[in-house]
């Protein structure tokens, strides 16, 4: 999204997911909506908000979407599934744009976020192993049924 000096946040990986087109870098809004997922509401609302970065526009007006964009977007997308807010998102994508000086912020937000995914990843896993002793107590007991039958 930004880069400034020698420096780059890449915001995620260089490739995308396969359903984008090789070798091309501008994408309708209808184009982004099958690539993302993400409703034509959402991905305006998301420049709304100051999330998505400036987009560019055609003569006529058309949002016109680059590779770029997209892999923020991919970036956004992996940010949502950590149950970052959508503010903490906005402050994120602020700081990028303001440029490499806000690394640190970056960086104290991003690890925030981590702590409350471990958390999350956590409480998860103790969950699961209480449904595997769950399921494991009825399959016990589903067995001690079906002997007791034949």
């Amino acid at each position: 999204m930004e880069t400034t000096g020698t420096t780059t946040d890449s915001c995620a990986p260089p490739t995308h997911p396969r359903r984008r087109p090789e070798g091309q870098d501008s994408y309708t809004i209808s184009e982004v909506v099958a690539i993302t997922g993400l409703t034509a509401h959402t991905l305006r609302w998301y420049e709304r908000i100051g999330l998505m970065p400036h987009i560019d526009r055609s003569h006529t007006g058309q949002r016109r979407y680059s590779n770029r964009d997209l892999d923020w977007l991919d970036l956004v997308g992996k940010l949502r599934l950590t149950g970052m807010p959508v503010a903490d998102m906005v402050r994120y994508a602020e700081l990028v744009r303001e440029g490499d000086h806000t690394y640190g912020d970056r960086f104290e937000l991003l690890k925030a976020t981590r702590e409350d995914v471990l958390a999350r990843i956590a409480e998860l896993q103790d969950t699961l192993g209480v449904l595997d002793r769950k399921i494991g107590f009825y399959a016990d007991a589903g067995r001690a049924l079906a002997s007791e039958r034949s």
